[in-house]
């Protein structure tokens, strides 16, 4: 086999053996020349690129020769006549053996990437299902979908954190590409290095892959056509193929279904492309919690009984007003913790309600605080009906 395919098992062979067989069009003589011609005294691995395209080969062939050379004994070729030194030679091929060797622009450190558990956690909605799935080690990539602030990110991460998996997590956006996925060359002192992107990362360590806000993605999301398909992915700049290790999974967050977003509460939002979409067998719609589970949430952040209460029938009101079009914004689960940790800050309820809620326009804003004020002032029959209350 050739070393200018590059396929997997020959790129090995050329990077851990000392003497290899060269089948190609150029010969030894021909590089060195090349390179005395068209190189000064220091070299890097664009180098090997500007050589590779002359001579019609990939960049990792024109190294592993260089490297060759060195082991061969034969670097002098490269000193001599030249302004190189042959300690200078040799420190250049061992520089491109580890750019080429290693995945990463830094020396591999050992990284746990388990989340840490959240005391303040209360497991709902979809939560047993994904822990099945994460249980399970299968791969059996997940959609979850569902408005904003409902738990679906954090649900996947308290799955991992109970079971002990590693998680990776990757917010999406219009610029995700390639590049910061699957991973690319970076710039280290003069050389390029190749760097994992997180979803090789993943692949690697069997981890759990998290796409958050998958449907804020451009068309450039297909890079991961194949993953998705669990078949793992070759990587196109060093001739590698990387299969997923046992126990890797996909989940995908996501407040539509791909499909856009008509009433423009969520800009940016895409029509995410329909093959990507059918390599998830799965989708999950999350809602938001229970009164009893909202409720233990907040009383899980240092809430009292009574205010916890309070904050929970408003938001139910002001959901189901939501729901029948009476309002066009909600308060989520998320927003109720922000408020109930402003109380702890500010030591006043409606100045904590006040501040959290400063973010909507003015009418909306003075509806849902007159609302909260009969709520807290016990006037049951008003807040039943959401008519009266906006």
């Amino acid at each position: 086999m050739g070393v200018d395919t590059l396929g997997t098992p020959c790129y090995n062979n050329i990077i851990n053996k000392e003497h290899m067989t060269f089948k190609s069009t150029f010969t030894s003589d021909q590089l060195v020349n090349w390179f005395k011609e068209n190189v000064g005294e220091t070299v890097g691995y664009t180098d090997c690129e500007r050589a590779a395209n002359e001579f019609g080969v990939k960049g990792p062939s024109i190294a592993a020769r260089l490297k060759t050379l060195v082991k061969r004994g034969e670097a002098q070729k490269l000193a001599k006549g030249s302004g190189w030194q042959l300690t200078k030679v040799q420190q250049i091929a061992k520089s491109l053996e580890k750019n080429l060797a290693a995945p990463a622009v830094e020396p591999k450190i050992d990284v746990n990437y388990i989340p840490e558990k959240d005391s303040h956690y209360v497991p709902f909605g979809n939560f047993t299902s994904l822990k099945k799935i994460i249980q399970s080690k299968q791969f059996y990539p997940a959609f979850i979908t569902g408005l904003s602030g409902n738990g679906k990110t954090l649900g996947v991460e308290q799955a991992c954190a109970q079971l002990n998996r590693e998680l990776i997590r990757v917010n999406i956006t219009i610029e995700t590409d390639e590049d910061d996925l699957i991973g690319g060359f970076r710039l280290v002192n003069g050389d390029t290095v190749w760097h994992n992107g997180p979803v090789i990362e993943a692949l690697n360590r069997g981890a759990v892959l998290l796409l958050d806000e998958i449907d804020l993605a451009s068309n450039k999301i297909l890079c991961l056509q194949s993953i998705l398909e669990g078949k793992g992915v070759f990587l196109k700049k060093t001739g590698q193929f990387v299969k997923p290790a046992a126990g890797f999974t996909v989940f995908a967050t996501a407040n539509t279904k791909g499909k856009g977003s008509d009433d423009g509460r969520f800009v940016g939002t895409n029509v995410l492309n329909e093959a990507f979409l059918e390599r998830f067998p799965i989708t999950f719609e999350q809602s938001y919690p229970s009164v009893s589970i909202e409720t233990k949430i907040l009383l899980n952040f240092g809430c009292d009984s009574e205010f916890a209460d309070n904050l929970v029938k408003w938001a139910g009101v002001i959901r189901k007003t939501f729901f029948d079009g009476g309002v066009d914004e909600v308060i989520t689960t998320r927003r109720l913790v922000h408020i109930v940790q402003a109380y702890s800050i500010f030591g006043d309820r409606l100045t904590a309600i006040t501040n959290c809620v400063n973010r909507f326009d003015d009418d909306t804003k003075q509806s849902f605080l007159d609302l909260y004020t009969k709520v807290d002032a016990g006037e049951e029959s008003d807040t039943q009906n959401p008519d009266q209350s906006f």
